[in-house]
């Protein structure tokens, strides 16, 4: 006779087995993410310097790292080198606006997706594109010369239509001041592309009507890290250190709100006004990064599937490792963008619209999207 080892009963009276929360995972688990953040870290590092070194002239390594070296004054000086001056004013602040929107963007898509539990949300979905897309076009029919707007007007002024559109989705799913709809995915999301519409619709009307508004968009809505200067940088870098920070502190929010506001509610979450933080962090990550480089596609909605497949749904490490794949394509695909039609450029917006294109059916046509 073979004995079985029996497992042990609970007594009325013994104290309950701990319960293991949303982010436990095994110790090879936590290890194998470890190690994954760390390779994209890397990933990130080699993107940034490929961004610093490959263009239409390309920089030798030693060069630029000479030009790191020196520090910004030596490009300002009477005879500073070339690659001095390619690198300070051209690559380094195209490079951080990249680092900026890649994991804006990102991040900001992780979020979505959560707050939403819907698959393919897009960051954009809340009106904060096309808020941002009306507010450059009005100024540029007010302010500019011509259809030229200084790059801090631009990013000033897309910065407050993006915050715009997001107030008035919000104003609109909440139904009343105590933002009770809020607690209702659905009702935001609905707000939200009604309100899209109306903002898109908004911006045709404009630049249909003004040559000045169609030349400013037309230049703006490609979605280019050409544009980026230090002034763009330190307007929009702000911005977005804020929204990552409150992405980041919702993480375990995000993780309640993934068995269902019912039970979150249970866990002693309030749902309200988790989602409204959720939704303040990305529309200061989306206003940011749309206002300094124009609406870029598809980052938002592929990523965070990217990051899921890597580390799973657990949002505290989610959320970074969203960011880090987004830093990670951006840089790529504006490096790949200069590459191919050298002397001239292809933006980061058209190259990742032809990428972001198969990627989007691919994702439609999976069957496991509605398991998120």
């Amino acid at each position: 006779m073979t004995a079985t080892a029996a497992r042990p009963q609970r007594r009325p009276g013994d104290p309950a087995p701990p319960l293991q929360g949303p982010g436990a995972a095994p110790r090879s688990t936590r290890r194998r993410r470890t190690l994954l953040v760390t390779a994209l870290v890397a990933a990130t590092a080699l993107a940034a310097a490929a961004s610093l070194v490959l263009g239409s002239g390309t920089v030798p390594l030693r060069a630029v790292l000479a030009a790191l070296a020196d520090g910004p004054a030596a490009s300002l000086s009477a005879g500073a080198s070339e690659s001095a001056v390619v690198v300070w004013q051209l690559r380094v602040p195209r490079t951080a606006l990249g680092l900026l929107a890649g994991a804006a963007l990102g991040v900001a898509g992780a979020l979505m997706q959560g707050h939403t539990r819907n698959p393919l949300a897009d960051p954009g979905l809340l009106g904060i594109t096309h808020g941002a897309g009306l507010a450059v076009v009005v100024a540029a029919v007010t302010l500019g010369s011509d259809g030229a707007l200084p790059a801090s007007t631009t990013v000033a002024a897309a910065l407050l239509g993006a915050a715009g559109g997001a107030l008035v989705v919000v104003g609109v799913a909440a139904g009343g001041p105590a933002g009770r709809r809020l607690n209702d995915p659905l009702t935001l999301v609905l707000a939200g592309a009604a309100v899209t519409a109306l903002l898109a619709s908004l911006v045709q009307a404009v630049i249909l009507a003004d040559a000045t508004g169609l030349q400013a968009y037309r230049f703006w809505a490609v979605g280019s890290l050409a544009g980026g200067t230090g002034d763009v940088v330190a307007l929009a870098a702000p911005v977005a250190l804020v929204g990552l920070v409150l992405g980041l502190a919702g993480a375990r929010s995000l993780d309640l709100l993934a068995l269902g506001d019912d039970l979150a509610r249970g866990a002693g979450l309030k749902v309200g006004p988790a989602r409204l933080l959720g939704v303040s962090a990305i529309v200061l990550l989306v206003g940011a990064a749309t206002a300094a480089c124009g609406p870029v596609a598809f980052v938002g909605l592929v990523v965070p599937h990217v990051a899921r497949a890597l580390v799973g749904p657990v949002h505290r490490w989610l959320l970074p490792v969203s960011g880090l794949v987004g830093v990670v394509l951006v840089l790529l695909a504006d490096v790949v963008g200069r590459l191919v039609a050298a002397p001239a450029e292809v933006p980061v917006g058209v190259v990742l619209a032809v990428l972001g294109g198969p990627a989007f059916v691919a994702l439609v046509r999976r069957r496991r999207l509605v398991s998120l």
